[in-house]
């Protein structure tokens, strides 16, 4: 979640509330093609519809409007910019990116609508202190500092009204706005994402889910140290509100300031516990959101947050895995092929010059891996395989339907690396893998 604005901005709780939001923007957007397309006309042009659906002043109509719809409408589009950023076209993806930014929050009457609806009559009564502005604010809800006058300290998550109702139509319209660009590539499967996509707010929708799966973690992590993780209030809890114990901490980006050594254990602690969560746990926290930690500079404690995106690993997926480390760290390419195929990196109807490529893609990063210590601030490779990547991208190649609990790790995995490149840390990633598979 991310710190909200200064004005509240009523979410659009009803069906027709949110059609009418999303015909707004539809009707603005088509607005700007036409006058644009018939200036193109009147210069004897042929209208180039791409270049007019991506406009600047479209651009900021559809982020502007997604971000006020929050709900699965700004949800799907921070998925998309973190999933599909390599397939969509950068203007594009700049659109749904925009939607990662600083969410509007409900003004105080909306939420105390939405509290009464949850809680019982006189629930504020229980209450010492409510803070109606919120410490966090993102897609699905909004978070409030709270004290109970048994002494309680707590923070209390609050999902917007009629978000869960509005998932499926929301992924709808919002797949749709993506295909209107006209720019996926030709034959790329858009749908099972788009499936999966609403599959995991529905789950995200649900907070008593999300508790249990604190609980779970708060279990798995109990004899670990170096995380802190807050407690479910089961009393204050429902369906739509999450009350947890208050955790103080600062955002995990400002221990770019600590020292090396600091930063570099920060994400060694975050490494190793991808690692329990894919093998060992098979259970993964997949929303690699820098907001989901926090950094505790007193205790040096890394601070989880937010468990509604957390993801069961199949056996399947894990065992493949372990499989593509060693044949990655052994440098074993007809192996990572083989596993390239059942992972869905690749398919059978892949062309040979475009397996090669993916291969070579795979071979770039384990070699990378296998240097004595992997700076994260040294872009140098990243950058490499990013231009591998367009190449393979302009030549045509159509990404397979990879397994979904794969997808979820590549996701985990993506957002590790961003924040190891924001804390500058330095460490023998290779080594760390070739213990723990030892072990």
């Amino acid at each position: 979640m991310s710190r909200p604005r200064d004005k509240g901005l009523a979410v659009p709780a009803s069906r027709l509330g949110r059609l009418s939001r999303l015909g707004f923007m539809t009707a603005g957007v088509a607005g700007n093609m036409a006058i644009g397309g018939m200036a193109q006309l009147g210069r004897g042009e042929r209208p180039d519809w791409r270049g007019l659906l991506l406009t600047s002043a479209n651009v900021t109509r559809i982020a502007d409007q997604l971000s006020k719809m929050r709900g699965a409408a700004m949800k799907i589009g921070q998925l998309v910019s973190m999933d599909a950023g390599d397939v969509l076209p950068p203007e594009l993806a700049a659109i749904m990116a925009r939607l990662r930014e600083d969410a509007d929050f409900m003004p105080p009457a909306q939420l105390k609508k939405v509290l009464a609806g949850q809680w019982p009559e006189g629930w504020l009564r229980e209450f010492s202190r409510f803070d109606v502005r919120p410490i966090a604010a993102a897609s699905i809800g909004q978070v409030h500092r709270a004290q109970l006058r048994d002494g309680r300290d707590l923070a209390v998550k609050v999902q917007y009204p009629g978000v869960a109702r509005s998932i499926d139509s929301d992924v709808a319209n919002v797949g749709a706005l993506i295909r209107m660009s006209g720019m996926l590539p030709k034959g790329f499967a858009f749908e099972p994402y788009l499936a999966e996509a609403a599959l995991q707010l529905h789950e995200e929708t649900d907070y008593l889910r999300e508790a249990y799966y604190l609980n779970r973690f708060r279990e798995l992590l109990a004899d670990e140290q170096g995380f802190t993780l807050p407690q479910v209030h089961a009393d204050w809890s429902t369906q739509s509100i999450l009350a947890m114990s208050f955790v103080a901490g600062k955002p995990i980006e400002e221990s770019a300031s600590e020292s090396q050594e600091q930063r570099n254990l920060i994400m060694q602690k975050l490494i190793e516990l991808f690692l329990k969560e894919v093998f060992e746990f098979k259970l993964i926290q997949s929303d690699p959101n820098f907001a989901n930690y926090r950094y505790g500079p007193v205790t040096g404690d890394v601070v989880l947050l937010d468990f509604g995106a957390v993801r069961e690993i199949s056996s399947d997926i894990s065992m493949l895995y372990i499989k593509l480390l060693m044949a990655g760290a052994g440098g074993q390419r007809r192996e990572l092929e083989e596993l390239s195929l059942s992972i869905g990196f690749i398919g059978e109807n892949t062309s040979r010059a475009h397996r090669d490529q993916v291969l070579d893609l795979m071979q770039m990063a384990f070699h990378g891996l296998r240097t004595t210590v992997c700076d994260f601030a040294d872009t140098t490779l990243t950058q490499k395989m990013q231009r591998a990547g367009e190449a393979l991208a302009r030549d045509g190649f159509v990404p397979p339907v990879i397994q979904m609990d794969a997808l979820y790790v590549q996701r985990k995995l993506a957002g590790l690396y961003l924040l190891g490149v924001k804390l500058k840390a330095r460490l023998p990633v290779g080594q760390m893998l070739s213990d723990y598979l030892a072990g």
